[in-house]
This record gives structure tokens, sequence and C-alpha cells, in this order.
């Protein structure tokens, strides 16, 4: 997760290389692409993967067969793209660049690929190597973004044309970066892809598919859920330089919810194979229970650090995209309502009802494409950013609600409640000081601490007295 911090530090440079946030519109919008794509070109393999891992103890055709699969359709992924990438191109509004979609298509078939050994060193806790080859990836791109991005203009301003570099590109050198990291990390990866010659079972195969097909399903409406906005917005704004613009200044502002993203993504990297493997324990259900409230807790705390300190964090992207600001909150909120849901969503998992978190994401994307058409073309960004978070909050719901029907877990729904009702209060009690009392200076910075650290320390102390949530020794 420090390395995707990292990687997150890109968009920095990027707003202030990019001053046009229309340029930066372009990143925002492919890179929505590359999320929904990426879960069709892996359908579910992960989380089966963990799944006929616990149901196969020892089988290493599970593991075989999940990677010959992906290695397939992968290969015949990228050879499609590439050879259809001008009607693509064009189809995208990008005519007069195909090279993208040629460059976007081995991105996503190399890390589907790697999918698979990821998930294979997480499943076998394994965190140093997995570590060291996700963040090699991220330090592989950040490092030629630099050279292209920094670098390579520097010296042309001084008179020297810097290897490989073509000033034209422009934004392409993000891709082209990205695309040369994907790559170079395959061959990093080979002492786990040799595991391919185990076998290919087309019985464990098939039911592979039959339990992933409902994830799939899933991953698709998270995806629309999550990047539909980026992809459609220059769509649904008549005029296509506003709509560049908004693009751009709504991705770089949703980036500054960053915080509770890494640690949601982290949180996903250890729970999942955690899950999984105590599935048969006795205790599970209070656990999940006592994970969640902590897991709000920390959530919540984010929240409060980013808006508290919204004056510093802010600086994360370029001031041209400053003007985006008033959309950060709602995103954050949308984010922990995506996590709790996350958090909500294992018992189908657990319960081999697949089809339960199916039928719900695809709620959730109608939920986001009504508000998107509806919303977008009155209010812009704006309007993108309320329907994320309407669609994750609505999501929320419906997750705990077949929950409590097929696979009840104890949550403290009362104290979770009572945790979010202290930080609003402080984050519009804190923005009423500010606006009227306090301003700008120290005494501001001081109470914005005093304020976080009351709500954490509250939070701590209420959990170590919950006694309702204690395990049997």
């Amino acid at each position: 997760i420090l390395g995707r911090l990292v990687n997150y530090l890109l968009v920095p440079l990027h707003t202030r290389v990019f001053h046009d946030p229309a340029e930066y519109g372009t990143i925002t919008e492919m890179y929505s692409y590359v999320s929904f794509f990426i879960v069709v070109l892996t359908y579910g393999m992960e989380t089966t993967f963990f799944r006929f891992s616990q149901k196969f103890p020892g089988e290493r055709k599970v593991y075989s067969t999940a990677l010959i699969s992906l290695l397939v359709t992968s290969v015949v992924f990228i050879t499609a793209a590439t050879l259809l990438a001008e009607p693509l191109a064009a189809s995208l509004q990008y005519a007069t660049h195909p090279e993208y979609v040629t460059w976007f298509a081995v991105i996503l078939g190399c890390d589907a690929v790697a999918a698979i050994p990821f998930a294979m060193l997480r499943q076998q806790n394994r965190p140093v190597r997995f570590a060291l080859l996700k963040n090699t990836n991220i330090l592989i791109n950040v490092l030629l973004n630099l050279y292209f991005l920094l670098l390579c203009p520097y010296l042309l301003q001084q008179g020297v044309l810097a290897p490989l570099y073509d000033p034209s590109i422009g934004v392409g050198y993000v891709f082209i970066s990205n695309m040369l990291a994907s790559v170079i990390t395959l061959p990093l990866l080979s002492q786990e892809i040799r595991l391919v010659f185990s076998g290919f079972d087309f019985a464990i195969w098939k039911q592979m598919l039959r339990y992933g097909a409902p994830l799939l399903i899933v991953g698709l409406g998270g995806m629309v859920n999550e990047t539909l906005d980026r992809a459609i917005m220059k769509y649904l704004i008549t005029d296509k330089a506003t709509a560049m613009h908004q693009l751009g200044v709504y991705g770089a502002n949703y980036k500054l919810s960053i915080l509770i993203s890494l640690f949601i993504q982290a949180f996903r990297y250890a729970a999942e194979p955690f899950f999984f493997s105590g599935a048969t324990d006795s205790n599970r259900k209070l656990l999940y229970a006592k994970v969640m409230n902590y897991f709000v807790l920390v959530c919540l705390s984010t929240f409060l650090l980013v808006m508290l300190f919204i004056e510093q964090f802010k600086n994360f992207v370029g001031p041209d995209y400053h003007e985006g600001l008033n959309i950060v909150p709602i995103l954050l909120l949308a984010n922990i309502c995506l996590g709790v849901y996350f958090n909500l969503s294992i018992w189908f998992k657990l319960a081999d009802k697949t089809s339960v978190g199916a039928i719900i994401s695809a709620v959730g994307a109608i939920i986001t494409i009504s508000l998107n058409l509806w919303w977008v073309p009155l209010y812009g960004y704006t309007g993108a950013a309320w329907a994320t978070l309407f669609c994750y909050f609505s999501m929320m719901l419906m997750g705990y609600f077949t929950g409590a029907k097929y696979f009840p877990i104890p949550y403290q729904i009362w104290r979770l409640a009572l945790y979010a009702l202290l930080a609003f209060l402080i984050y519009f009690g804190a923005g009423y000081l500010h606006a009227h009392v306090l301003h700008d200076g120290p005494l501001r910075w001081v109470i914005n601490v005093l304020l976080l650290l009351m709500f954490a320390g509250i939070g701590y102390a209420a959990e170590r007295k919950n006694k309702m949530l204690n395990l049997p020794a």
C-alpha cells in the first residue's frame, strides 16, 4: 500500500505538468476504461482462486487452471484489440490516437495474467515477495513518468533531445510508462508463472467459472458504480471542451479520497484471505462484527483528517483543479459506504451465494446509470459525486439487510451510527468555527488536531470497553 501511495504521488505531478484540466481529463477517462476491462479480463478468478484453494487444499491444479484460463483470454484480448485499434479509437473519439488502444490492451492483458500469481502470494501469506513485486512495478511506472514528463522536457529546454522522447506524445507518456511497468512485471513473476505446468483440470475449471460468473457481474456492477461517471461524462455534457475540463477536475479531486481508498485496499488485501481462512471458526461472526467497528472508526477518522486539514490536502492537486474541492467530502463518504459494503458482502462469498452480490451490484449499477444520466447534464461533476454516494449508500443498506436475513452477524449498528454522528458533529462544528470565529491561523490547526485526537480517543476507549463483542478465550 505504501507503493500505491507512491503511485498516487503521480497525481501532483500530472496536475502540475498538465495545467489544462482537459488534458488530465484524457488520463481520467482512459483509466476509467481500465478499471472496467480488468474486471472483465479476470472474470472473478481472484476470489474464485481463494475459495477453491480453501475448498481443495493442496490441489496445485486450482492455481494452474486459473492461470491458464487467464493467459488464454488475455492473449486473445490483446490480439483482437490490436487488430481493431483504429475503429475502437474512433468510437472513443480518439481517432488520431489508435495507439492508445494498443497500449491499454497490453496493460490490461499483462495485469490480468499477473492477478493470479499475486493472488497466490496473498493466499500463501507471503507479504514480502508480494510487496516487493508490486512496489517494483509501481517504482518503474513512477520513474518512467519522471523521466518522460520532467527530465525529458527539461533537457529539451536545454537544447538536448533525450533518447526515446517525442514531445508530441504528451499525455501518452503516462500510458507508455504504465505499459512498460506491466510488461516488466511478468518476468519478475516467472517463479510463480512457471507453476502453470501443473496442468489444466477441465472439471475444476467449469466449477470455477460457475462460482466466478456471479462475481464477474458483481465486479462489473462495482466498476460501473466506480468509473462509469468518468467514462460517460464527456457524452453527457454538450460542449466537448467543457466536458473534458469537468472530467479533469472531477478525476483530480476524486484522488483526494486517496487515504480512505488506500486503507480500504489494504484492508481488502488482508481481509479476504483472512475471512476465508477463518470460515470454520465458531467465533467468526463475533470477529466480523468487531472488525466492522474498528473499520468504521478508522474510516471516519480518515474522513476527519482530510476534511479538517483540507487546506493542506488540497495542494495534493494543482491549483488549476481546486474549483472541485466541494465534492471531496461527498466522495470520502461514498468510499466509506463502499468499504462498509465490502465488509458486509463477505457473507455471500462464505455462504457460496455470490448471486446475491450480483443482484446488489446490478441494482447499484442501475442507480449509478440513472442518476448520472439525470444529474451530470444538470450539475456536472457535482452530480456525478452525489450519484456515487447515493449508489454506495444504497448498496450498503442492501448488503446489510440481505446479510441479516441469510447470514446474521451481530453488527452493533447503534454504536456505528453514534460514531458517524460524532464525526459529523465535529466536521460541521469545525466548519462553523473556521468560518465565523477562527478563520486561518495556527490556532485553527491546533484545534483541528485536538478534535481529531478527541474523536479517535473516544472511539478507541469505547471499543476497549465494548463487552458485547469480547471473544471467548
